[in-house]
């Protein structure tokens, strides 16, 4: 069994932070049945890429897993629906805007008089409470406001965001850890709890070792491209074929490095507080040193020095690496006819079964199934569909 097997979420979260947290919940046992409107479900169905099957990857990237119900929570039989859902549920996870819910009587007061039990997750951009609690805000603005894009760039240059949703997919995981942990504390209470996450607060949580240097030495962290501000060396460099090698090196690995590179005249710099200070003189003659050798070389004779490195891969590279490979990291899933590459989570577990990327689904393709589960009728749930409440 997989290890979440049994668990039930409802998810009425759209776009990436939610669904790809409930997406983990999915592929390690939990059943997740996914809210969306009618007509045109989650927005991320219309994003692009779209695979030649006609279906956008950005959906499937965060979607697999699910059943897929269409739910219009505007009409009194919707709302009806979601009640009904909630009274079996053990989570629920919602980002609307602060306030929606309430207003449509589904908020956690109001679905807790149903389930005493349910754990409800609202993830907003700021949180339920404070000055920003109605601001709107995606991934870029919370990485901006949250610390990462301001220590993120070239030495010398202007801002610059990582080349992923850094704070979409962060939050998705401060999403499963809450639930989780809220489930844990459910089942030694009994009782549910309302969870209220702000992404912005992620994102400042996630400051860690950068706050650490404001609050011991009073500095804000330079902008310092791929170096370190407390550790040298460590950083990417030129190649000679204009690839790039990252290399981090700790006290323990200075000499071999040195020697490695053909630097004797630095190996007496042993430690990274003399290092700190000899950054420029250090940094100056690793690229000379590198900037001679190809990058397998340079990989070559690190790697026979026990020093860790690491060649900047494109993500082209990085999925044909022999090592993800050999790990299993990608792996074929059905859909329809047709079938796609995906990501498999990163665990694997002795004693559970392993999770594997698991279909995603059509639209509304389990309304049917899951009403008549409800114990929903033909009559009631041709009813709902002629309100437009599904």
């Amino acid at each position: 069994m997989r290890p979440l097997a049994g668990l039930r979420i409802l998810d009425l979260s759209r776009v990436l932070a939610c669904p790809f947290a409930t997406m983990l919940l999915a592929e390690l046992g939990a059943s997740v049945i996914k809210v969306e409107q009618p007509g045109a479900g989650d927005e991320t169905r219309g994003f692009e890429p779209f695979f030649d099957f006609g279906t956008s990857g950005y959906f499937l990237a965060c979607n697999r897993g699910k059943r897929s119900i269409t739910v219009d929570l505007r009409k009194p039989g919707g709302r009806q629906v979601i009640r009904d859902l909630a009274v079996g549920a053990d989570a629920l996870v919602e980002n609307f805007p602060t306030g929606t819910l309430a207003r449509r009587g589904l908020d956690f007061a109001a679905l807790r008089q149903v389930n005493p039990r349910l754990v409800y997750l609202s993830c907003t951009g700021f949180g339920q409470t404070g000055p920003y609690a109605q601001r709107k805000g995606y991934d870029t603005v919370f990485q901006a406001m949250g610390g990462l894009m301001g220590l993120t760039g070239e030495k010398g240059g202007g801002p610059v965001k990582p080349g992923l949703p850094v704070a979409d997919l962060t939050s998705g995981l401060w999403v499963a850890i809450a639930l989780l942990a809220a489930l844990r504390g459910r089942d030694a209470t009994g009782e549910g709890a309302h969870v209220d996450f702000g992404m912005l607060d992620g994102q400042v949580a996630l400051l860690t070792i950068a706050a650490a240097r404001l609050f011991a030495l009073g500095e804000v962290p330079p902008r310092l491209g791929t170096e370190h501000p407390g550790r040298v060396p460590t950083a990417s460099f030129r190649c000679q074929d204009g690839r790039f090698l990252h290399i981090t090196a700790s006290d323990q690995h200075w000499a071999p490095l040195c020697a490695a590179l053909g630097l004797p005249e630095l190996a007496g710099l042993a430690t990274n507080a003399q290092r700190l200070e000899q950054r420029e003189r250090i940094m100056a003659a690793m690229s000379a040193a590198l900037g001679a050798m190809t990058r397998a070389q340079a990989v070559a004779v690190l790697d026979a020095a026990n020093v860790p490195n690491g060649p900047v891969l494109a993500l082209d590279e990085v999925v044909a690496d022999p090592h993800v490979q050999a790990r299993g990291s990608v792996a074929q899933v059905a859909h329809g006819a047709a079938s796609h590459p995906a990501l498999r989570l990163p665990f694997r577990f002795d004693g559970f079964a392993d999770p594997a990327p698991l279909p995603a689904p059509a639209l509304g393709a389990d309304t049917d199934s899951v009403l008549t589960e409800l114990g929903y009728d033909a009559a009631r749930i041709a009813a709902l569909r002629e309100e437009g409440a599904i």
